[in-house]
């Protein structure tokens, strides 16, 4: 079998449908306590869905959360470069 042949036998992923990660994915991916993102998720910081007994947060939740403190913290740089 060729590499083109066993590669379309592999399941397609849909990159269309929301993609879910655990507390422990979020606090690796963010080099973050698990209580810390924990803590996001209950202050309404970084949505989440609950299912059963444990927390399911979207990949764009974690992808805004970044994008919200990089905006933050170039503001902070841009304002301090025009006040000094």
């Amino acid at each position: 079998m060729s590499g083109d042949e066993m590669a379309s036998t592999e399941p397609q992923r849909d990159d269309s449908r929301a993609q879910f990660l655990t507390v422990a994915e979020v606090a690796e991916t963010l080099r973050l306590s698990r209580m810390t993102v924990y803590r996001l998720v209950h202050s309404g910081e970084l949505p989440a869905m609950r299912v059963g007994r444990s927390f399911r947060v979207p990949q764009s939740a974690v992808d805004a959360l970044v994008e919200q403190s990089f905006g933050a913290q170039n503001y902070d740089d841009d304002s301090r470069a025009a006040n000094g």
